[in-house]
Order: C-alpha cells, then sequence, then structure tokens
C-alpha cells in the first residue's frame, strides 16, 4: 500500500520573487489563504505555524528544507479536527519552477503513514481555492472573492 499524497500545478504569471514573497509574507497571505495566515522565520528546522484571522492555531509544523525562490519543504499537521489531529505530520513541498515569462508552482502534499487519509483528502479541497486565488492576486492584483475570510 502506497501513502497517500496531492499533487496541485499551477501556472502564473509573476516573478519568483514575488510568488516567494506572497508564499511566505502573512499580509499577503491573509489575501488569499481565508484570512489565515503563515508565521516563521523560514530557517531550516524553525517552527512554522498558521494562525486563522482570529489568532487560532490551525495548523503547526517545522521547516524541512528551504532555498528561497525554489523550493520549500513543510513538517505539516493539523491542530483543531482531532481525526486530523491524529493522523499526525505530513510533508508539504511546495517548488516554484520559471517557464518562460511564468512560474509553474507545484504542490506536493503527503501524508507519512499509508492507507487512507482524511488530511490528504481535506488538503485536495483547500489547496485549489487557495492557489486559484492567489495566481489571480498575482496577476490582477485582486484575490478570489471570498477567499480573503473563512467560509460562514
Amino acid at each position: 500500500m502506497s501513502k497517500p499524497s496531492y499533487v496541485y500545478v499551477i501556472h502564473i504569471k509573476t516573478t519568483a520573487e514575488k510568488l516567494w514573497q506572497a508564499l511566505i509574507d502573512p499580509d499577503f497571505n491573509r489575501q488569499y489563504w481565508f484570512g489565515a495566515h503563515q508565521e516563521s522565520d523560514w530557517k531550516k528546522g524553525s517552527p512554522w505555524k498558521i494562525l486563522f484571522a482570529d489568532g487560532r492555531l490551525a495548523d503547526s509544523g517545522e521547516i524541512v528544507d528551504i532555498d528561497p525562490l525554489k523550493r520549500l519543504v513543510i513538517k505539516w499537521r493539523h491542530e483543531i479536527s482531532p481525526d486530523l489531529k491524529a493522523e499526525g505530520y505530513t510533508r508539504c513541498t511546495i517548488e516554484i519552477e520559471p517557464q518562460g515569462d511564468v512560474m509553474k508552482l507545484s504542490i506536493t502534499h503527503e501524508a507519512e503513514t499509508e492507507g487512507p487519509s482524511k488530511f490528504i483528502s481535506a488538503v485536495s479541497e483547500g489547496w485549489p481555492p487557495i492557489l486559484s486565488s492567489l495566481k489571480s492576486l498575482l496577476e490582477t492584483g485582486k484575490a478570489l472573492p471570498g477567499t480573503d475570510r473563512l467560509p460562514e
């Protein structure tokens, strides 16, 4: 049996610098990540977390590897839903690759255990609107409607 994983690839008309900044800057995150933002000092071995707008901890982990403008690997655990938290850590690899005047952004989210994963199922629903909104924000200056806050 293989470990569950989810891969999402999107092409964004931007620069590697602007895309990288959008991925790690809390103020930028809030605009397209349902009002949530990431916190870290973005160094290998450093703590990492996602906080909702109201301050609740959504996810936590550690920076496993980082190559600015190119690659970021996060050891990632969900903190709110007991079922998802019980699955333990996952690994999220974010890669940026220039392709002409666009950037190819690849997200690979992998469970660390074999068998079905509710967490991987959940991120397969979460990554598409987050990354589509990121693309819109970078290309047009506006995030997709509703991605600046948690759905009601």
